[in-house]
């Protein structure tokens, strides 16, 4: 699974606001709402919200895996 939770530690630590996010830096309502529930969003999206925060990507996102998740030599 996908998980966003470092973002939110990343926004906490920084100047910014979801406000300022969405009013200074073009961010959608709708990717502020994909980060909140842990939802699918493109990489593009990622590497703007890097260029922001000037941060690495595991500042934004983490991969935890789950009991679901694909086994080793299964097909994705």
């Amino acid at each position: 699974m996908i998980d966003y939770k470092p973002f939110w530690e990343t926004l906490r630590q920084s100047n910014e606001t979801t406000y300022t996010l969405i009013t200074r830096h073009k961010v959608s309502g709708a990717t502020i709402d994909k980060l909140r529930k842990n939802k699918p969003m493109n990489t593009s999206t990622l590497d703007g919200l890097c260029g922001i925060f000037a941060c690495a990507l595991q500042d934004i996102v983490r991969y935890v895996p789950d009991a679901g998740d694909k086994a080793p030599g299964k097909e994705i």
